[in-house]
């Protein structure tokens, strides 16, 4: 009989990984003459820092301990989590309680969201699911980002997009920040939902033919969905500085409405307009 795999230790990983980009200086340690075995802090130093003693932590770490919610706050204190940061790691250890099923169903863009899309024609937008999966989007929404209805359903996805297509990855002016930003929420979602094997072979997937993505997902780092500013090249109209919003469906918090929008007063502002007639004159042509 083969060996067993044994299960992955995401709680473990993103434990060691955070402690490994502090050093003894940022907490307020002092600093032990002699080399260093182990980047950032060592085990024993979380241990101190969050009044636990280095077995239990140890245990923690090594997945052989659940710890309770009052040690995971203080482990976030110790370790300088960001609130998002502190938010993943509650999602890590309460995994096996909270369950997210084999998520391989694909899913369909709510109702009231492809209404909201149909009223939106001044402004890109489209309806983001599960694992990034882009569901529904409006006419606009394509003319900014990509056709996707020319698209495979299953590459329709926007981590894929924009590790896997030059086109998207070339709009991005600010690729390194935005793509890092990008597998950050990726990273998030997986810890939410461990089980969604369709989530684990896109990781596997991007990991195997992006560098970029390999490393950033190497870091562990997550970051919420719920807005921020890129800056785009446009082939049409040229450069955009956009900001978008995500806002959760209250029928099914697992999919979002993204919008696009830009300062009034700005070239921005003037372009995206400019765009959204160009768009309306092609559907009506």
């Amino acid at each position: 009989m083969a060996p067993t795999t044994p299960p992955p230790n995401t709680l473990g990983d993103f434990l060691k990984a955070r402690r490994a980009s502090l050093s003894p200086a940022a907490v307020g340690l002092p600093e032990i003459d002699g080399a260093r075995r182990v980047d950032g802090l060592r085990r024993e130093e979380v241990a101190l820092l969050a009044s636990i003693s280095t077995d239990y932590y140890t245990r923690i770490e090594q997945g052989r301990r659940r710890a309770s919610a009052p040690v995971l706050n203080v482990l976030a204190v110790a370790l300088r989590l960001t609130d998002e940061e502190r938010a993943h790691l509650h999602e890590l250890a309460g995994r096996e309680e909270t369950g997210s099923g084999g998520g391989r169903a694909s899913q369909t863009a709510q109702p009231q969201l492809r209404r909201i899309l149909d009223g939106l024609t001044t402004l890109p937008a489209l309806v983001m699911g599960r694992r990034m999966d882009i569901l529904a989007w409006n006419p606009l929404g394509a003319a900014l980002l990509s056709d996707f209805s020319r698209l495979p359903e299953g590459r329709r996805n926007y981590a894929w997009l924009m590790f896997r297509d030059p086109a998207m990855r070339a709009l991005h002016q600010d690729f390194e920040n935005i793509g890092a930003v990008c597998v950050a929420m990726l990273r998030r979602e997986a810890g939410i939902r461990p089980e969604d094997q369709r989530l684990a072979d896109l990781v596997a997937e991007l990991r195997g033919t992006d560098e970029d993505f390999d490393r950033w997902w190497g870091e562990h780092k997550v970051a919420s969905d719920n807005g921020g500013s890129k800056r785009l090249r446009h082939a049409v109209v040229g450069d955009l500085t956009l900001d978008w919003d995500a806002l959760t469906c209250a029928h099914d918090p697992t999919q979002r409405l993204v919008v696009w929008t830009a300062e009034p007063g700005t070239p921005s502002h003037d372009r995206l307009a400019t765009l959204a007639s160009l768009t309306a004159d092609a559907m009506v042509g």
